[in-house]
């Protein structure tokens, strides 16, 4: 897993793992960025399932409950297949503007 910091996020991404694997490792070190907004990128994975980025899930929740965005990357499914716990975009560009809004919103106490 490979770990990047930017300036109001963490990037993660995944090193040649099957996702459930990912999923896993990502759950065990969960603690080391629970209080930053995350992205992490699927971009890896060209064939996605539902059952796979279901294992997010709880990880997506605890984040919203600590105020804090955790998006999913990836254009191997769509979010219409996922609950709205679930934060899933296309591409890295639009995960980067959706933690920005998500910011300008929780200073704005929206």
């Amino acid at each position: 897993m490979k770990i990047s910091e930017k300036e109001n996020y963490i990037l993660i991404e995944p090193l040649e793992a099957p996702v459930v694997d990912f999923v896993s490792l990502l759950t065990q070190r969960h603690a080391e960025f629970n209080n930053k907004n995350v992205i992490v990128s699927l971009l890896a994975y060209h064939k996605l399932k539902k059952e796979e980025v279901m294992g997010f899930l709880e990880i997506s929740k605890t984040h919203q409950l600590n105020n804090k965005s955790f998006v999913l990357v990836s254009n191997a499914i769509t979010i219409d297949e996922l609950p709205e716990e679930i934060v899933l975009v296309p591409s890295l560009r639009e995960a980067e503007d959706l933690i920005q809004m998500d910011e300008i919103q929780r200073d704005l106490g929206v």
